[in-house]
């Protein structure tokens, strides 16, 4: 059992949201690509094929029904039943379950659960046969007899996981799925066209509770963590940051959290390494969503371990710069230039900075003295108005007129002291 608690370790194969051929990242922005996004293989062979069959699963039976006529009948004559019962019988498995309300995601049994099945829960780990094909045409692209994930956490497609929360063990289910709650407007090369919408063949076989972090060894915790990475990596290429940032954040939850367990120094390192990988991760995708104060936070956590990290620097030079705090940010790529000089990324970065800055400190000059009323013209100060030859200036012939009241005004107490 303690096997099972834990998520995935091998590589999820196709169903991981990263194709080959997907669009990377934009090319303006080569040097973010994700950590670990170039290493995804395409291994069919998913965690949960060595599940151990259940000789007490009583998934394969039809549902209960009434046997009175029947037992009257005898076994070698089976009577078909009225159209009645099987209105009746068949009713549950013709209904379609609107799951959002939106239309987008619907959910129809098609065998119903036996007596008594549970639903997962949140945090469980589930484990699921599915077939996927696509809606337009019918088209299987995809059949996976074991898949095992976190609910919950969408590791993999939204769809699934919102669908597995309304089925019990035991069930199974057809999902009718919008493209924006599987791959999207990307989707996966050369099997999934953009914009389709997908059948999912859904049969949930087990349902576990999750692993407790603080009881997880050093490599448990590193395998959980870097799986968790790996979705975040696989919603970031096809642009869902909301879903990536999750999946970021519960790597790191793995990473920090308590341990009643022994880490070996090895392992803390690896932790420490990965932990700045997602938080770098972190930081794009809260860049994406324009998220800068939590981005800034996540590159100055990731910095905190690693001060010479290029893509900590590079990322946090790119927040202040979408702040406008182009002062700030120049040194800080140009201390990321310093460590990489050959990156092209960070000195184009750079240079855009530097002319943006340019542009911002004239303009503010500019305003500046439009402000003190001192700019004309030709940019020199404003000459006063002519005057005449014989004008005096109010401001002379007040001072003038105080220190002649001044003087009277001592002669009088003078004159009366004598």
């Amino acid at each position: 059992m303690a096997s099972r608690a834990v998520p995935p370790t091998a590589d999820p194969g196709p169903i991981t949201l990263i194709p080959s051929g997907t669009p990377q990242l934009d090319a303006s922005e080569d040097f973010e690509v994700l950590d670990g996004t170039e290493e995804e293989e395409d291994d069919d062979d998913l965690n949960g094929t060595e599940e151990e069959e259940d000789d007490d699963d009583l998934s394969e039976l039809p549902p209960l029904e009434d046997l009175g006529a029947a037992q009257n009948e005898g076994p070698t004559k089976p009577q078909p039943a009225s159209s009645e019962e099987t209105e009746h019988s068949e009713s549950p498995q013709e209904e379609w379950l609107d799951i959002l309300g939106n239309g987008l995601l619907k959910k129809k049994i098609l065998v119903a659960a036996p007596p008594g099945a549970e639903r997962p829960t949140k945090g469980q780990n589930v484990t699921v046969h599915l077939k996927v094909s696509l809606e337009e045409d019918g088209t299987q692209v995809e059949e996976q007899p074991s898949i095992t994930f976190t609910l919950g956490d969408c590791d993999f497609l939204q769809a699934l996981d919102l669908s597995v929360q309304l089925m019990n063990v035991g069930e199974t289910a057809l999902i009718i799925a919008d493209a924006k709650y599987c791959f999207g407007s990307h989707g996966r090369s050369p099997t999934i066209p953009p914009n389709s919408t997908l059948r999912l063949e859904v049969a949930l076989q087990t349902a576990v509770d999750g692993p407790d972090l603080e009881l997880l060894s050093g490599q448990e915790r590193i395998t959980l963590a870097d799986h968790k990475r790996e979705c975040g990596n696989a919603h970031y290429q096809r642009a869902d940051f909301v879903l990536a940032a999750n999946s970021y954040d519960l790597a790191l939850k793995a990473i920090s959290a308590s341990s009643k367990v022994d880490v070996s120094p090895e392992e803390e390192a690896e932790l420490l390494e990965l932990k700045v990988k997602c938080l770098n991760n972190l930081a794009a995708s809260q860049l994406k969503l324009d998220h800068y104060s939590a981005a800034l936070h996540s590159c100055n956590l990731a910095l905190s371990h690693q001060p010479d990290n290029i893509k900590a620097l590079f990322r946090k030079g790119k927040v202040l710069a979408q702040q406008g705090e182009y002062a700030e940010a120049i040194p800080i790529l140009r201390a990321a230039l310093k460590l990489e000089p050959s990156n092209k990324t960070i000195h184009s970065e750079l240079s855009k900075l530097v002319k943006k800055h340019a542009a911002q400190r004239h303009t503010e000059t500019a305003m500046y003295k439009k402000m003190l009323g001192t700019a004309g013209g030709s940019g020199l100060p404003a000459k006063s108005p002519t005057k005449g030859p014989r004008s005096i200036p109010w401001k002379w012939l007040f001072g003038a007129t105080a220190v002649a009241l001044g003087g009277v005004a001592l002669s009088v107490v003078i004159a009366a002291r004598n």
